[in-house]
C-alpha cells in the first residue's frame, strides 16, 4: 500500500496539473458519484492527509480519494479533442485543457462538501508529514501511542488512528534507524523513545518526499523492508521478517535480530 511520502508527491503532481484550470473532463466510475457534475469547476487544491487524498473545487466540494492496496493516479498531456479513457479498472478522470489525470483501481472514492472534510478525518492520527509535526502533532502522537499500551509498536504504528502515513516500509524503516524490536509492548517504549521514534520516521519519510521532487526516487534502498534473508547493512546479520496484526490484517515487518534484539 502506498504511505504517507508517496501520497504527498502524488497529491504534488495533481495540484500542479490541474490547481487553476476549469474541468473540461469529469468522470466518476464510482457508484456513489457516477451521476456528479463537475465539467468547468475549477480545482483550488490538491492534498494528502497520511494515506488519503484530497482534491478541492471552487464550488465547495472535495472528491476524496485512498489509493489502497493497488490504487494510482496518473497524469497525461490532454488529447486534442479530448479522449475516452477505457479500462475496468479506471475509476476518476479529471481533465483540463493542458493535463488529464487518471484514477486507476482506487480503494475509496468519496464527493464530499469541502466543510466535511475534517469530519471524515477526524479517526486519523496527526498526519506524520505535515511541516507542524515535529514541534505540534508529535505530542499528539505520542499521547496515542502510549494509549496503546501492551499492543506491539510496529502494530500501533500501522493503525492510522495515533499518527497517520506509516505503512510496512516506514514502520520498519523507522524502528530499525532506533534500534528497536518491532513487537515491544507500545507503551513501554515511554514518552521519550516514542518521540524520537516518531521524530525519526518523519525524517526518513521527509528526505523520501524531498528526493522524489528532485529526482522521482525514494530517499535510498531501504535498510531492511524487503531484503528478508540479505545481510543488514549495519552488521551483516540477516534480516528477518515477522507478521504485525492477526489475518486478514496482516502485514509483513522486516528486521535484524541483531540491531533490533528482542528484550531478555
Amino acid at each position: 500500500m502506498p504511505e504517507g511520502d508517496v501520497l504527498r508527491l502524488t497529491a504534488e503532481r495533481l495540484d500542479a496539473a490541474l490547481r487553476g484550470s476549469p474541468l473540461l473532463v469529469a468522470e466518476l466510475r464510482w457508484p456513489s458519484a457516477a451521476g456528479a457534475h463537475l465539467v468547468g469547476a475549477t480545482v483550488t487544491s490538491c492534498a494528502a492527509y497520511g494515506k488519503h487524498l484530497l482534491t478541492r473545487f471552487d464550488d465547495g466540494r472535495t472528491l476524496h480519494t485512498h489509493l489502497r492496496m493497488e490504487g494510482t493516479w496518473r497524469v497525461y498531456r490532454s488529447a486534442p479533442g479530448g479522449s475516452s479513457w477505457r479500462g475496468h479498472d479506471v475509476r476518476a478522470v479529471l481533465g483540463t485543457a493542458r493535463w488529464t489525470c487518471v484514477g486507476r483501481s482506487l480503494g475509496m472514492l468519496d464527493l464530499l462538501p469541502t466543510a466535511a472534510e475534517g469530519e471524515l478525518l477526524a479517526h486519523l492520527g496527526p498526519d506524520v508529514l505535515d511541516p507542524g509535526f515535529p514541534t505540534s502533532g508529535i505530542g499528539t502522537a505520542v499521547h496515542r501511542l502510549l494509549a496503546q499500551g501492551d499492543r506491539p509498536v510496529c502494530e500501533s504504528l500501522l493503525d492510522q488512528r495515533p499518527v497517520a502515513g506509516l505503512g510496512t516500509i516506514w514502520t520498519a524503516e523507522s524502528l530499525f534507524a532506533v534500534r528497536q524490536w518491532p513487537w515491544t509492548p507500545t507503551a513501554a517504549l515511554g514518552e521519550a523513545g516514542l518521540h524520537r521514534l516518531l521524530a525519526t520516521a518523519h525524517r526518513l519519510m521527509d528526505r523520501s518526499v524531498r528526493l522524489g521532487r528532485a529526482r522521482g526516487l525514494r530517499a535510498s534502498e531501504p535498510a531492511v523492508h524487503g531484503r528478508a534473508r540479505r545481510p543488514c547493512r549495519r552488521c551483516r546479520t540477516p534480516v528477518a521478517v515477522g507478521t504485525a496484526n492477526a489475518p486478514p490484517y496482516d502485514r509483513p515487518i522486516f528486521w535484524c535480530p541483531s540491531c533490533q534484539r528482542a528484550p531478555g
